[in-house]
């Protein structure tokens, strides 16, 4: 029996016996690509590039605390600004890892929707297309389109291999979660199922007397440890992270809340990073994509706040890449045009002929 027919026998094996040789089979895909999407909702390029904005760290409107936020965040020079506010990013990523949307060296990405909001940019980043026919508010529809996220979990590689968690509790519906088949834990949800962690039990516990300031959005610190725990405990091949406080904090003007979310949501990608590097199921085999689903306005006392298709700079958004399958160019500094709608394109890159 050859190496071919002795797998056969194990896939079959495992089909007819899966319920106590689940945990085993499970490693059997070990080998496959994976992925970790992630996404910052709202996430500007101007901070992203060139960190804290001089016009708004100061600003008695959106900030309540001026002289600790300087001192955390400014900088005389814009390369150590976005050091101190993205400490991973900018001392690792930038060398493991290609990042693309300073347009101040001419790297642009657009959104190509013209809604240019949420669940419309979710969308165009999950499926390679925008949709304003039918995708043009953020109501919670099913979406009529199927993600990479569905195509990879109806394939034969991937299935029951993905999943998803979002602090905004549109997300199952933007997933179409129902059709799908892909485990979406977002807004107030809890961990479900039968073998719950301690720290999934622990994080059911306490995330109904964490008051959070929205009621459609939850803290980013839930959304983030749901989905490493998950991570840990199932290994999920594909999975997507969506951090929401970033967006909100903006839209309430509170520039200080907005920065200092940002500077914890880098600590999660640097936590998600290490841990794939000890992990042997994803060390050496996993690629981290990162993006934003729309940008801001351009006008710091004014637009900073807003996006939509009224509010100039609202197309403009940013893309990084790094691990296994990411191409080592660092921050791009020259002319080039990329769109959210290459996301899916890259995701397909990497898993391949695997799908």
């Amino acid at each position: 029996m050859d190496k071919t027919d002795v797998l056969v026998v194990w896939m079959l094996f495992c089909c007819l016996f899966g319920g106590w040789v689940q945990d085993a089979c499970a490693q059997d895909n070990s080998s496959a690509e994976k992925v970790v999407l992630i996404t910052l909702d709202g996430f500007r390029w101007q901070e992203l590039f060139t960190g804290a904005d001089s016009l708004l760290i100061g600003h008695e409107d959106y900030v309540s605390d001026a002289t600790s936020l300087k001192e955390k965040f400014w900088r005389n020079h814009p390369e150590e600004r976005r050091a101190a506010l993205l400490p991973f990013i900018w001392n690792t990523v930038a060398g493991i890892g290609t990042i693309h949307g300073n347009r101040i060296y001419g790297s642009k990405v657009n959104l190509t929707n013209s809604m240019l909001f949420s669940y419309p940019g979710y969308n165009e980043i999950l499926t390679g297309e925008a949709d304003d026919e039918h995708i043009d508010s953020n109501d919670k529809i099913n979406n009529p389109n199927v993600t990479i996220l569905e195509e990879l979990n109806q394939g034969d590689v991937y299935r029951g291999k993905v999943a998803a968690f979002g602090s905004w509790d549109v997300f199952p519906y933007i997933i179409n979660e129902q059709r799908s088949g892909v485990p979406v834990n977002a807004g107030f949800e809890k961990a479900k199922g039968a073998n719950l962690t301690e720290i999934e039990q622990f994080l059911n516990r306490v995330q109904p007397h964490t008051p959070s300031p929205w009621s459609s959005v939850r803290l980013d610190m839930f959304t983030h440890n749901y989905a490493l725990e998950y991570m840990k405990a199932r290994h999920p091949d594909i999975i997507y992270i969506a951090y929401g406080e970033t967006d909100d904090f903006a839209h309430q003007g509170n520039y200080q809340a907005y920065l200092n979310s940002a500077h914890s949501t880098d600590a999660f990608l640097k936590e998600l990073w290490e841990y794939t590097r000890r992990d042997p199921y994803y060390r050496g085999k996993t690629t981290f994509i990162i993006t934003t689903d729309h940008g801001r306005g351009t006008q710091p006392l004014d637009t900073w706040r807003s996006h939509g298709s009224n509010i100039e700079g609202a197309g403009e958004v940013w893309l990084m890449m790094y691990g296994h399958r990411a191409v080592k160019k660092g921050e791009v500094k020259e002319n080039e045009q990329l769109y959210s709608t290459d996301v899916v394109k890259k995701i397909e890159g990497i898993v391949g002929e695997q799908r």
